[in-house]
């Protein structure tokens, strides 16, 4: 079998790494963001910044959180009618997924009409440290309430832009969700059945850094280091997971999150410690593969892990530890879901998780009873 690992992004970090703008080339930018960052100051001073380059801006700030069909649609009418050159997304994995899906979505139905269109240089600016889209080819639009994951390397950005400047007031909440969102890509790529020596340095640096950094930059968002260091995981673990994809866990969370509205990030952290378990098999003869791996990240955090179960055990200790430190509810229940409107969405909950584009890749091939039980115990 012959694996491949690409990055098609090129990445530019560090802090007022934003001024790069000022350099590239174009004549008409469509800029992608939200209201938040046109409140803040980050959407005009990105305008700014473009037009130093000389390149004017046609801005929309139609993005809701988890983007559905309608934003796109409106996104699209927006960018046909702005003939831009640039494409710009400046916000969180919203933002970025909204202007990925619009990009994707405007060149398909212009291929179906046979109009040819040069496809524009896309610039990704995360406000957030999460999705790790900045640098992905992955993208969840949610339609009649399901999120749907699109994988295509059309959708990867040309450019990432990582400055930490943009993330200094987002909500201590958000930055729970995101950062444990990060830490959920790293894991997922680590023990994916399309995990590589590449991949798995990149998943390992993202797992120590978040370990390292995120409690730290909860208690105290104004920490610049610890900023810098959360959104270099994030754009890690992109890395990593973009070519080694992910696991059930996001399969079960894109369920979850969609038919109860509970941020990605979030969603995630509630099924973690319940998906390593599974996984590795801890209840019956260890799934050598992936507690092997588990183990190695407890190594890694300097965990004792003299066997293989001890190193998983601990590592999923070590998880729920890091969870209880930043405020994370212990299940779903705590989130004020109804026990009987829980139960009546399991079936449909497991099915759509046993279809979504992430579960191929688990390291253990799960039934839809599997699932089923999963949520059962994280609830």
């Amino acid at each position: 079998m012959i694996d491949k690992f690409q990055l098609k992004s090129k990445v530019y970090f560090n802090k007022q790494s934003i001024q790069l703008l000022e350099k590239i080339s174009g004549s008409k930018a469509f800029v992608v963001s939200d209201s938040i960052m046109e409140k803040l100051g980050y959407l005009q001073k990105t305008i700014e910044h473009l037009n130093k380059a000389g390149i004017s801006s046609c801005v929309f700030t139609g993005v809701r959180p988890d983007p559905d069909i309608n934003v796109i649609a409106e996104g699209i009418k927006a960018f046909n009618e702005s003939n831009a050159d640039v494409v710009v997304a400046l916000g969180g994995g919203s933002t970025i997924d909204s202007a990925k899906g619009i990009l994707y979505f405007a060149y398909k139905m212009a291929a179906l009409e046979d109009k040819k269109i040069n496809k524009p240089l896309f610039i990704a600016i995360p406000s957030t440290s999460g999705t790790g889209s900045e640098v992905t080819d992955f993208t969840v639009i949610t339609c009649e309430n399901k999120k749907v994951c699109i994988v295509d390397e059309f959708l990867a950005p040309d450019m990432a832009i990582l400055d930490s400047t943009c993330l200094q007031h987002v909500p201590q909440r958000v930055v729970v969700d995101t950062g444990i969102d990060v830490l959920v890509h790293a894991v997922e790529a680590y023990v994916s059945t399309r995990a590589t020596d590449f991949t798995d340095a990149l998943a390992e640096k993202a797992v120590k850094l978040i370990f390292e950094n995120l409690e730290k930059l909860y208690k105290n968002p104004a920490d610049p280091d610890a900023r810098d260091r959360v959104q270099n995981a994030s754009c890690i673990a992109g890395m990593a997971f973009t070519n080694a994809s992910l696991g059930i866990n996001h399969s079960l969370a894109h369920a979850l999150g969609g038919t109860f509205h509970i941020p990605h990030g979030r969603a995630n952290a509630l099924l973690l410690s319940a998906v390593i378990e599974y996984n590795a098999n801890l209840s019956g003869n260890l799934n050598d593969y992936a507690a092997q791996k588990y183990a190695n990240l407890a190594k890694i955090l300097q965990l004792p892990a003299w066997t293989i179960r001890e190193g998983t055990v601990n590592f999923i200790q070590a998880v729920n530890k890091l969870k209880k430190s930043l405020g994370i509810e212990e299940n779903i229940r705590a989130l004020n879901i109804e026990q009987k409107e829980f139960e009546d969405a399991l079936q449909h909950l497991a099915e759509a998780a046993m279809i979504d584009r992430c579960t191929p890749t688990n390291p253990k091939n799960p039934s839809k009873e599997d699932l089923v039980n999963i949520y059962k115990r994280c609830y």
